[in-house]
């Protein structure tokens, strides 16, 4: 009798928000800055460090979360306050040994839910011009780009993209009326 591998159930999976310094954090940036800097022949790191910690907590506007998989950081993301009705998303990675699982939709999926209860109307971010997946998950997760995508990503630099959240998510978290 062959087994069948079943996808993950959201039982084997927990969401925690964290501060920068949680010492599960730190692998995960280690092998997004090493990944990056692969992919576009420069040291990353002080780009993944270019926003201080402060900036995804709570008190600020921000956040980092952690998908943890049996306990274990699988996956993460953490959003910034751009503006007051937009908060920017950073630093989204899945380890290298947990991809194509659809981990990262998961990520961005919180971060839109927990933006939205923070009030925020609207998502921005940017992605490198050399991430062909992180561009696929936007455009798959329903962002819209703010460039031409028939451009070679090359010439444009970091791709940005934006979505707008729904406003009847904010009204009924917050209590908010739609449209402030």
């Amino acid at each position: 009798m062959t087994s069948v591998a079943r996808p993950p159930s959201s039982a084997d999976f927990s969401v925690i928000h964290v501060p920068v310094s949680d010492p599960r954090v730190g692998p995960l940036l280690r092998e997004l800055g090493h990944e990056y800097s692969t992919r576009y022949g420069k040291d990353a790191h002080a780009e993944i460090a270019r926003y201080p910690d402060e900036e995804f907590t709570p008190p600020y506007g921000g956040l980092l979360l952690l998908l943890l998989e049996h306990g274990e950081p699988v996956a993460g993301g953490a959003f910034r306050r751009y503006d007051a009705t937009t908060a920017e998303l950073k630093r989204i990675w899945t380890h290298s040994a947990h991809r194509r699982r659809g981990l990262a939709r998961r990520v961005v999926a919180e971060l839109e839910r927990e933006a939205s209860t923070r009030g925020y109307r609207r998502i921005y971010l940017t992605t490198g011009p050399r991430q062909p997946e992180a561009r696929g998950l936007y455009l798959a997760t329903g962002y819209t780009p703010l460039f031409d995508t028939e451009t070679d990503p090359e010439t444009i630099g970091p791709l940005p993209f934006e979505k707008h959240l729904p406003a009847e998510a904010r009204t009924a978290r917050t209590g908010m009326a739609a449209g402030r």
